[in-house]
């Protein structure tokens, strides 16, 4: 086991917008260290964003990333040979974390021609409170509420 935490390494701001989190969401969007099909796949996607609803792609990613980041979900711990669902919030930086990699996720299952179009898909409908990655945080609440009678074992 380690003695220390490997120090986190801060990422470079985008080019375009200069927000590291945009840098983080291109990092989760890229295949095979393939940064730069990264950054044309996610700007091309803001651009279809702001094409189809005449507002700000930017910001339209901005909210639909709030729109899917989960404020608790349900941890696995074994107790008396019985392993229970026990809710637990979701630290700051997993918030962030699971809300891009969801998004990316099913952006890529999404039906479309190219990447960058299911991806303004899933843009535009977890803004609206829609598509799989907010289906996935309504499911991720229910199932912490469902289980909320096991939150006094706490992880």
């Amino acid at each position: 086991m380690r003695k220390a935490q490997p120090k986190k390494i801060p990422l470079a701001p985008d080019p375009k917008f200069s927000d590291v989190q945009v840098t983080r969401f291109i990092n989760n969007i890229m295949l095979d260290g393939k940064k730069t099909t990264a950054y044309k796949i996610f700007y091309d996607a803001l651009d279809k964003v702001s094409k189809f609803t005449n507002e700000d792609g930017y910001e339209m990613w901005k909210k639909a990333v709030v729109n899917v980041t989960p404020a608790v979900e349900v941890r696995s711990r074994r107790i008396g040979g019985a392993t229970f669902q026990i809710p637990a919030e979701v630290r700051a930086d997993r918030k962030i974390s699971l809300s891009m990699k969801w998004l990316v996720r099913f952006s890529r299952e999404r039906n479309g021609k190219t990447m960058a179009d299911k991806l303004a898909n899933e843009i535009i409908a977890a803004t609206k409170g829609e598509g799989g990655a907010f289906k996935k945080k309504e499911d991720t609440h229910r199932m912490a509420e469902a289980n909320k009678a096991f939150s006094h074992f706490k992880v």
